[in-house]
This record gives C-alpha cells, sequence and structure tokens, in this order.
C-alpha cells in the first residue's frame, strides 16, 4: 500500500473536491481519495495496479492536475 500527497492548486470549491475524490476513487487499486479545499490537495492511498502515472495521468485528463 502506497500515500501520497498531490498539491492541486485548481480545486477551488466542494465540487472539485467531490470530482477529484469520485474519479480518483474509481481507479482499480486506489483505496481512498481524500481532497481539500484549504490545502488545495489530495492525499491518495492506492495498491496496484494502480500507479503515481497512472494517477497523475487522470488528474490532467480531468483538468486538475497534480503540481510538479
Amino acid at each position: 500500500m502506497t500515500t501520497v500527497t498531490y498539491s492541486i492548486p485548481d480545486i477551488s470549491c466542494g465540487h472539485c473536491v467531490h470530482t477529484v475524490q469520485t474519479e480518483v476513487g474509481e481507479l482499480t487499486g486506489v483505496l481512498t481519495v481524500e481532497a481539500s479545499q484549504e490545502t488545495q490537495s489530495a492525499t491518495i492511498v492506492f495498491e496496484p495496479p494502480a500507479d503515481e502515472d497512472q494517477i497523475k495521468e487522470l488528474l490532467a485528463e480531468i483538468n486538475y492536475p497534480a503540481a510538479s
């Protein structure tokens, strides 16, 4: 099990939080997603087959790219 926290500057409202949590949470292998409007970040707990590249790619696809 791996835990990562990404800075996501485009999280600006409750809808953003919901979208990130819902979309990332649907990836196979993702166990939990906690997004925060206050910190503009998301903490994601996952295991294979999910990986960081897949998660970052999805975040970019849904217009919430992780900051470099």
